[in-house]
């Protein structure tokens, strides 16, 4: 596994969240660069230094919105 894909939302008392595609790797964060630090650190966790560990991490930001009709 070269790429792993998290899905990053906004967390309704502030901060962001993701959950990663495929694994279970799940993780937060107060700021942008917390949460990449934290993602990082469930990455390695997860994988704990095996061959499949991925090399890129994709961060796709979800953002629900609403619209009157």
């Amino acid at each position: 596994m070269k790429e792993i894909t998290f899905l990053v939302h906004e967390a309704e008392e502030g901060g962001y969240y993701a959950q990663a595609s495929g694994v279970g790797i799940f993780a937060e964060g107060e700021t942008i660069d917390e949460l990449k630090e934290n993602i990082r650190g469930g990455i390695d966790c997860y994988f704990d230094k095996a061959e499949n560990t991925p090399v890129f991490a994709h961060l796709h930001f979800v953002r629900d919105e609403i619209m009157a009709l």
